[in-house]
């Protein structure tokens, strides 16, 4: 950006995003409060973009809103595209999950500083910074603490990670009921049901939607045995795929094709150029 003259400026490519109203105060309290890294996915192992709250030691995963022919005006200028980007809160323990159960392979108990290690994607240690991780890894690894050294050392443990996976099922569920969000239409448009095969239960169809969600967040290995221990019906291989949705939320994440790091500024606050005319990369709306 900073070799940018104003032409290039105003033909630099804008982003819109919508962030939680409490991000305002990030940029005032660190000179480098938002952050956007390059994390690996916990569900296909690609690189994705996230955004780091480092004042309050939050993460975030990016969604994306599309519809065609749709555009923004972002001060003086027209973006093309009119994506719409979201920060929403992800599970950390989702991430580290990834690190854990490949360091698995090697049998055994070992630091957290040794097993969050990922030459692809240096930026992995900024999930050893969050807050109560000793108390998120609890509910996925067994941990020992040698009376040698003050480190804990701590060993993946499927059977852990099921049950916690089986409570995000859960909390999903009531989520969905207490908002009243009907999901038998969309379950039976996936392939849990096929289209002369109505669910005649209504609890499942609500298991299988929120199996679904969470799917999206960790390996297929482990949400075959998830689907198995809740007892979900095999999906069918016959199906078609469901029709689009009218409304195009992705269920994506957004691959790190775009270097978003780019934005990262020690201030998120707006600037001017050169001719006095507001120019952001960022264009947040909160």
């Amino acid at each position: 950006r900073d070799g940018m003259d104003g032409g290039d400026r105003a033909r630099a490519r804008q982003h819109v995003f919508l962030l939680p109203e409490y991000f305002k105060d990030a940029s005032k309290k660190m000179k480098s409060g938002l952050m956007f890294v390059k994390l690996v996915n916990p569900c296909s192992g690609e690189g994705t973009i996230y955004l780091f709250n480092m004042c309050l030691q939050q993460l975030f995963e990016i969604k994306v809103f599309k519809e065609k022919h749709h555009s923004w005006f972002i001060n003086q200028s027209v973006q093309s595209g009119g994506l719409l980007h979201f920060a929403t809160p992800i599970d950390p323990l989702f991430l580290l999950l990834h690190y854990l159960r490949k360091a698995d392979k090697e049998g055994k108990f070992q630091p957290l500083d040794q097993v969050v290690v990922d030459d692809m994607f240096p930026n992995c240690i900024l999930l050893l910074k969050l807050p109560e991780l000793e108390k998120l890894l609890q509910h996925v690894t067994e941990e020992k603490n040698p009376e040698i050294d003050k480190k804990k050392y701590y060993k993946y443990s499927k059977e852990k990670t099921i049950k916690w996976l089986e409570k995000k099922v859960n909390q999903i569920v009531a989520a969905l009921k207490t908002n009243n969000v009907n999901v038998s239409a969309r379950v039976q448009a996936t392939a849990f049901f096929s289209g002369d095969q109505a669910s005649s239960d209504k609890e499942e169809d609500y298991i299988c939607y929120a199996h679904g969600l969470v799917s999206d967040y960790i390996p297929r290995e482990l949400s075959d045995d998830l689907c198995k221990y809740l007892k979900l019906p095999e999906p069918s291989a016959s199906l078609p795929n469901p029709p689009s949705k009218k409304v195009k939320l992705s269920d994506e994440p957004v691959e790190a094709k775009e270097d978003y790091t780019k934005f990262n500024r020690k201030d998120w606050k707006t600037e001017k150029n050169g001719q006095g005319e507001r120019n952001d990369q960022v264009a947040l709306c909160w």
